[in-house]
């Protein structure tokens, strides 16, 4: 009896002890979001029934905002909801957005309960850290955790650090520091080594970035656990580097065929899971990571993506993933193995029915989970039994290459959403979104992230949107319900594509421009966005979040317009050729470029000297900042080498980016067609590969040499230039 009583305070002070801890890592998120309100909100922890879903209750007393949760993640959803459908104002994801506070905290006419549909709420992609993340230091990421655990989620891919543990685990199996800094890729490009897709691009690493990302590292999964959080890290795939066959010349080393244009010598190489060393390079790794980093349990291990397996017989594939899993419970007993789906709907013809089950047959399901990673385009788990029975995480993709494009279907998702928690049963265990990058449409996945509770606004997509104007406008107005209501309905009804962009964006090709509206796969008619524009500005303005918006639509409107005048342009030069007609033109899309790239020099967001700074700030001497911004310059442009099929795969409309790089290569271009039409000749497919030799070599010596300097801070006032530049380029 005394050892039972004994036991039962043990329970109950570690108990109490984490409830504290809850409350302490809230209120410090309090601190940083709102601190003029830090004695204003008062949380308090409610212990959740064993297995039951987590919640959290609002309600006010004595002018003090209560919100009772299960824990430190609950409370922070709690504080977000508060926010925005009280206080009309949101936090975003961007560090530099500021919010707009009402004076006096709102009072609740009455308390609400809220819980959560699905366990699990995943966030992120191996890209976003190359085309968002490579250059983010603490502060950054601080902020980023505290949106993360206020949309409610609790399991984020962290895999930041790595290398660092990599390089310990090849310095133990006899490797050198040359050969194994070399064998990694430059920063931005580390996640297409990390999914096995490609070797040395870029590098060798700095030894001062292996330092850097391990201490980043470090404080991100501290602060992740801290909002309850599961943070994912890797695990072994395989992926080592050839030299690794000088010390262990019997290991079974496959070299993969080269990925999406990189030449032979960027291949990288698989060593069989069936190898003795596939194991003891398992262990070394684990080990270091977890006595560096800690655990979770929930590693990601991505196999063949977009790559080909050295066979795709069915019992190879099954014996494959199920001695993975076995090195993974060597070390850790309670591992869960979780993985993109991506491969299953990007390779679906070589992964048929049969590979696919016995591949995720192989191990126990209770201990997999699977991202199906591009529902919005295509639910695989339908076409697949569920996974074979293997639980899932419905994901919203919505960017690739951190395009900076309208996109995303609200209605759609909604639809799909629902249907897939009614029909997928047990087997959907979480909802989750996989964004290459950071875009322009945030309160998109701010709305997926709701339909992971049981939130009533969100049921009515035309309700939702009305809480979205107050929010994105910090007031109750019903033009700005009205403005949002066409820009939701009207706008936000298509699905982000691979090179989502208009004209503006891409290299200049008469061919693309003939497409017209199918370049930038439009599916609404501009002149509609026109007017969303001009009721936008008219708003009172008064948050960050309007004149974001404001620039942001603006912004896609000039970028349709560039594309209706070029279609003009082109149907002039096929046609009557007029020299003066042409050059009326020209000086008008030329104009247009500038006054965009204006415009989008006031949001911090949309600023490529931003971009550069914080990638020179990783550098500890002059050597480094020219290697670090050469790599950050390199990924949004040609992305490797000149010719590579990638190239402008991260296109994005920002300021500096717009005027000196897709600027000049469209004045390469008009200046090619004068010559011609100059000549009396029609610009033919043989003019067009001759200006392609000369873009190309500008296009590479842009981020080779560094052209250009760029401001890093918002300049002008974005409302004024927006009214501007509408009624200076609108549609009669």
């Amino acid at each position: 009896m005394k050892k039972l009583s004994a036991l039962l305070i043990v329970t109950m002070l570690n108990a109490l002890h984490a409830y504290g801890s809850d409350i302490t890592a809230f209120q410090s998120l309090v601190r940083r979001i709102i601190p003029e309100f830090e004695n204003h909100i008062e949380a308090r922890i409610i212990p959740a029934e064993k297995d039951k879903a987590d919640f959290f209750t609002l309600s006010t007393q004595e002018r003090k905002v209560i919100i009772q949760a299960n824990n430190a993640n609950s409370l922070a959803v709690g504080l977000n909801h508060y926010l925005k459908y009280y206080c009309h104002t949101v936090v975003s994801w961007f560090h530099d957005e500021t919010m707009n506070m009402p004076e006096v905290l709102p009072e609740l006419p009455h308390p609400i309960t809220i819980k959560a549909r699905v366990k699990e709420r995943f966030f992120l992609n191996y890209c976003t850290f190359g085309y968002t993340m490579p250059w983010w230091g603490w502060q950054q990421w601080e902020h980023f955790i505290d949106w993360m655990a206020m949309n409610g989620i609790n399991m984020p891919l962290a895999i930041t650090g790595q290398e660092s543990i990599w390089y310990k685990v090849w310095q133990q199996l006899g490797l050198d520091d040359k050969t194994i800094r070399s064998y990694f890729v430059g920063p931005a490009h580390l996640p297409w080594h990390r999914m096995i897709n490609v070797d040395r691009w870029g590098g060798p690493l700095p030894m001062s970035w292996l330092k850097d990302q391990e201490n980043l590292q470090k404080k991100i999964v501290q602060r992740e656990r801290e909002l309850n959080m599961r943070p994912i890290l890797p695990a072994f795939s395989g992926h080592v580097p050839m030299d690794i066959k000088k010390v262990y010349p019997q290991a079974k080393i496959t070299q993969i065929e080269p990925w999406d244009g990189f030449k032979d010598e960027y291949a990288p190489c698989f060593l069989d899971p069936m190898d003795p060393l596939f194991k003891k390079i398992q262990r070394t790794f684990l080990q270091i990571q977890n006595k560096t980093y800690g655990t979770d349990h929930i590693y990601g291990i991505d196999l063949f993506n977009e790559i080909t397996p050295p066979s795709y017989d069915s019992q190879y594939l099954a014996r494959v993933a199920r001695q993975i899993f076995r090195t993974l419970q060597s070390v850790d007993k309670k591992a869960v193995w979780l993985q993109m789906g991506w491969l299953f709907y990007y390779n679906r013809k070589n992964w048929n029915d049969e590979r696919m089950k016995a591949y995720l047959n192989a191990n126990p399901a209770d201990r997999q989970i699977i991202l199906d990673y591009f529902c919005e385009r295509k639910e695989v788990w339908r076409d697949t039994q569920r996974f074979f029975d293997t639980p899932f995480i419905w994901c919203y993709l919505g960017n690739f290459g951190g395009n900076t494009f309208l996109t995303g279907n609200p209605h759609d998702l909604n639809k799909r959403i629902e249907a897939s928690l009614k029909e997928a049963g047990d087997k959907v265990c979480g909802i989750g979104a996989t964004l290459e990058g950071l875009d322009c449409n945030p309160y998109i996945y701010e709305y997926v992230f709701e339909k992971a509770w049981d939130f009533p606004e969100h049921k009515d997509v035309d309700n939702w949107t009305k809480h979205l104007a107050d929010e994105r406008t910090g007031i109750v107005d019903e033009q700005a319900r009205q403005t949002y209501s066409d820009l939701i309905n009207v706008v936000y009804n298509s699905t982000s594509t691979s090179w989502h962009a208009g004209c503006l964006n891409q290299r200049p090709s008469v061919n693309r421009i003939k497409k017209g509206k199918k370049a930038a796969r439009l599916t609404y008619d501009t002149n509609r966005l026109q007017a969303v524009a001009e009721r936008l500005v008219e708003i009172k303005d008064i948050s960050e979040r309007h004149k974001f918006d404001v620039v942001n639509i603006t912004r896609q409107w000039l970028s349709n317009r560039f594309d209706e005048i070029l279609l003009a342009f082109v149907n002039e030069l096929e046609g009557k050729r007029r020299f003066a007609v042409l050059k009326n033109y020209e000086d008008c899309m030329l104009e247009l470029i500038n006054d965009l790239d204006r415009l989008l020099a006031t949001q911090p967001a949309f600023l490529l000297g931003k971009w550069i700074k914080d990638a020179k700030s990783k550098a500890e001497n002059q050597e480094e900042e020219t290697y670090y911004e050469q790599n950050a310059r390199n990924l949004l442009t040609t992305w490797g080498d000149k010719g590579s099929p990638l190239n402008d795969y991260a296109n994005r409309s920002w300021a500096g980016l717009t005027k000196n790089y897709y600027g000049t290569r469209w004045q390469m271009f008009f200046n090619e067609v004068n010559k011609v039409v100059l000549n009396g000749k029609p610009f033919d497919e043989n003019e067009q590969k001759a200006f392609e030799n000369i873009v190309s070599k500008f296009e590479y010596l842009w981020w080779k040499q560094c052209i250009g300097t760029f401001d890093a801070e918002p300049q002008g006032d974005p409302v004024t230039i927006s009214k501007q530049l509408i009624q200076k380029y609108k549609q009669p």
